[in-house]
């Protein structure tokens, strides 16, 4: 298993926040209590729907960037694909 994680998360204005971590149970957990984004200011955390393992900081940097760049269709494609 790899050291960090390129997440999605749901949230409760049906957008989709994308970032990076190297434990998603307690970066949602923060994102929960306020701490972390401003991006929450205003909207709160749902649920996360997607995860992608990677090698190292700089590869998920580069992968967040790339998901970050995806339409809202992409994205839900992209969290609805079979595993």
């Amino acid at each position: 298993m790899s050291d960090w994680t390129v997440y999605i998360i749901r949230c409760s204005d049906d957008s989709y926040y994308t970032g990076i971590t190297t434990d998603v149970e307690r970066r949602f957990e923060q994102h929960l209590s306020g701490k972390g984004a401003k991006y929450f200011y205003g909207r709160s955390p749902v649920e996360v729907v997607y995860t992608e393992y990677c090698e190292n900081r700089s590869l998920a940097s580069r992968r967040e960037a790339q998901i970050k760049g995806l339409d809202r269709a992409q994205k839900i494609r992209l969290f609805s694909l079979p595993s």
